[in-house]
């Protein structure tokens, strides 16, 4: 069933029956919100959890995932403008205790172009997978699934990934680390001498009003409303679904353990990128993308910036978090803006990628078609 917010302007008919359309057996629900010149709309679709019927809330408060990093992306980027850090900085001396490259500077781990090896896996030269610690897909995802209660420390996430070899020199080529963001969580906590999640609140989430949104740290609670997640396996022959939705997430740490809601990813996104949280020099860097194997896609600092067919751009990030996956899409001026959260039923091999990618496709298709996006 289909759900719509009763405050916001329910008149964009062709984006409910989208909604619809996306739902199946592995991407239970969807909620969606957009922001754009004619207001604001938000709807969801599909089921808040398998034994049920209703849908998602449009407020749900999901995990997620990556989308942590353009927060905490902007975070520092507000460090930087209150003069607590340069971005050409050298990380090493505001990591004591870590054996990072002396080389690596704080623009790098923000551009993931530190070479660092990825904790929760990451590829060889040849291209061979090289198993991480546990995480939600993989070989080890069934050790993940029996330790989801587990907490890890930051550093010791840190030190995992440094004792590897490193993919290539600092500076010299892009790669997705999770350790980078890791790494960030704490030149935040050394700098400011406080917890991440408190620095997030004063700088990010307190300003902006976001009040679903909330760093967990190591509490494996989802506040209310929130719909479910699963982890699919199979058994001595039969197939076994958990719920997943409850977790200690510093098994991830900042590279995506954050809680949001839809609306409240979209007022970050609309801000962020229309210059009302950064100044206008810092989002330009934010947005100067360094290039990536994607085709069409860099990556700037905390965010990808996309160009379409047609050569407009779109500045978005996205996220998977067990069973979780979160849309971040907007255009550079922040003018249109959209943001979805979707529950799934994931398993090792994370087949619901596929799905997952065909949502973001159409979704961006059904929101950006024929808005102002700049050349």
């Amino acid at each position: 069933m289909t759900a719509t917010h009763p405050t916001r302007t329910a008149t964009r008919p062709h984006l409910r029956t989208v909604l619809d359309d996306l739902v199946d057996d592995r991407i239970l629900g969807v909620s969606l919100h957009v922001h754009d010149t004619s207001g604001e709309w938000a709807a969801s679709a599909g089921r808040a959890a398998l034994d049920g019927t209703a849908a998602p809330s449009v407020d749900t408060r999901t995990r997620i995932g990556s989308n942590t990093k353009t927060f905490t992306a902007a975070l520092v980027l507000l460090l930087v403008h209150e003069g607590r850090l340069g971005l050409d900085d050298p990380a090493a001396p505001h990591l004591p205790g870590l054996d990072l490259d002396p080389r690596v500077t704080v623009r790098m781990l923000l551009q993931h172009t530190s070479g660092v090896f990825n904790f929760t896996g990451d590829a060889d030269a040849d291209g061979a997978f090289e198993q991480g610690m546990p995480s939600n897909y993989g070989p080890a995802a069934r050790e993940w699934l029996a330790a989801r209660f587990e907490t890890h420390r930051p550093e010791d996430l840190a030190r995992f990934a440094l004792a590897r070899t490193a993919r290539f020199e600092p500076g010299t080529r892009w790669s997705y680390s999770n350790t980078n963001y890791v790494l960030l969580r704490l030149i935040v906590e050394n700098v400011t001498g406080r917890a991440l999640g408190e620095e997030m609140r004063r700088l990010v989430i307190d300003p902006l009003g976001l009040s679903g949104t909330s760093v967990p740290d190591a509490s494996p609670d989802l506040p209310e409303p929130y719909a479910r997640a699963y982890f699919r396996y199979e058994e001595d022959g039969q197939e076994q679904t958990v719920d997943i939705s409850r977790h200690n997430p510093s098994w991830i740490s900042t590279g995506g353990d954050m809680i949001s809601t839809p609306h409240d990813a979209a007022t970050f996104f609309s801000a962020l990128l229309g210059g009302r949280l950064l100044p206008a020099d810092l989002v330009a860097q934010m947005c100067d993308p360094f290039p990536t194997p994607i085709p069409d896609m860099g990556y700037g600092l905390g965010v990808f910036v996309q160009e379409l067919a047609d050569g407009r751009t779109l500045v978005t990030h996205n996220g998977g978090m067990a069973g979780y996956a979160t849309l971040m899409y907007g255009t550079p001026d922040g003018s249109t803006t959209m943001s979805a959260a979707l529950n799934c039923v994931d398993d090792a091999e994370m087949s619901v990628q596929g799905a997952f990618q065909k949502v973001q496709q159409v979704l961006v298709d059904a929101v950006f078609q024929g808005a102002a996006i700049a050349p």
